[in-house]
Formats: structure tokens, C-alpha cells, sequence
């Protein structure tokens, strides 16, 4: 599932933003990208880490909001070139992508509720990173894994497949 955001860096005068790609069943973010700006490229370096790490099976299907830079041409034709299928959420259905709203809302709670904004787009990129690989894939138990984190349930998954 992709998910862009925006958080608040330079005192809050200014944004950065993240472009992210989780597994839908695990819950683990498997490819993300922050920059000053948000156009195309950063959509699809995520997209490229999480293709390289997942290295998918044809016929995936990645999911994503009607945003200009999922929606792209680019963005379009490398889904493609990987094999996968292109989904979008239907226009005016908030419900297509609950799954993707409610699991961010933590990422903003969590990470921004001591600091507030980010000092520096790079210290957006060490503390975001942190956070995601850390401990949102690590440690964070979430209620609908069973209160595992993604890590755990991905090795507890693993551990039951033939």
C-alpha cells in the first residue's frame, strides 16, 4: 500500500515528505523516501526499495490513494515492468484506504509528539528512518497482528507456510 505524507520540519515554517509502501498483510514498510518536495521520483524511489526488497511474484497487487504521483505514468509503468497490478482507491471512498490512513496516524503521534516539527530535512530522514525501520517494523505491536509487530508476525507467518 503507498502513502504519502507531509511533516513539519524547519521549526514548522516549512514541510518535508514521505513517500511510503507497507505490506498489507504484515504491515511492515518495505520502502520509503523523504524529501523537500514531493514529486513523482520520490513515489518511485519507495516503490524501488520496496520492490528490491521483496523482490514480489507476478500478479502482486499494489495498492495506493488517487494521488498525482501514484496515479503517474511513471508510476504506472514500473508496477507494470514489475509484474505487479496497479490499484487505486475509488474517488470519494475513504474506506478503500482505511487500512493505510489508520496505520499512519501513528507515525505522526508517535515520532512528532515530544519535537513537534523536524530542525532539518536531515534530521527528518535519520529520525523517520529510525522510527520505520526500527521500531514501526521491529518492535510496535499492532492490535490487528494479534499484538505482534510486523517483524514477529512475518516470522511466526513464516514459521507456518509449507
Amino acid at each position: 500500500m503507498g502513502r504519502g505524507h507531509h511533516l513539519p520540519a524547519a521549526g514548522g515554517r516549512r514541510w518535508c515528505y514521505l513517500a511510503t509502501w507497507r505490506d498489507a498483510c504484515s504491515r511492515r514498510v518495505v520502502g520509503q523516501h523523504l524529501a523537500a518536495q514531493m514529486p513523482t521520483e520520490l513515489v518511485l524511489a519507495a516503490l524501488e526499495q520496496a520492490l528490491t526488497l521483496r523482490q514480489p511474484a507476478p500478479g502482486l497487487i499494489i495498492h495506493a490513494d488517487r494521488g498525482s504521483q501514484y496515479t503517474s505514468h511513471a508510476c504506472r509503468q514500473r508496477i507494470h515492468e514489475a509484474g505487479a497490478v496497479a490499484s487505486y482507491a475509488r474517488p470519494g471512498n475513504p474506506y478503500d484506504n482505511a487500512q493505510a490512513e489508520a496505520g499512519w496516524s501513528s507515525l505522526k503521534t508517535e515520532l512528532l509528539l515530544h519535537i513537534g516539527s523536524f530542525v532539518s530535512l536531515e534530521e527528518a530522514r535519520l529520525e523517520v528512518a529510525y522510527y520505520l525501520d526500527t521500531y514501526f517494523n521491529l518492535d510496535r505491536r499492532h492490535s490487528a497482528l494479534g499484538y505482534r509487530s510486523p517483524h514477529q508476525f512475518e516470522t511466526d507467518l513464516a514459521h507456518h507456510l509449507p
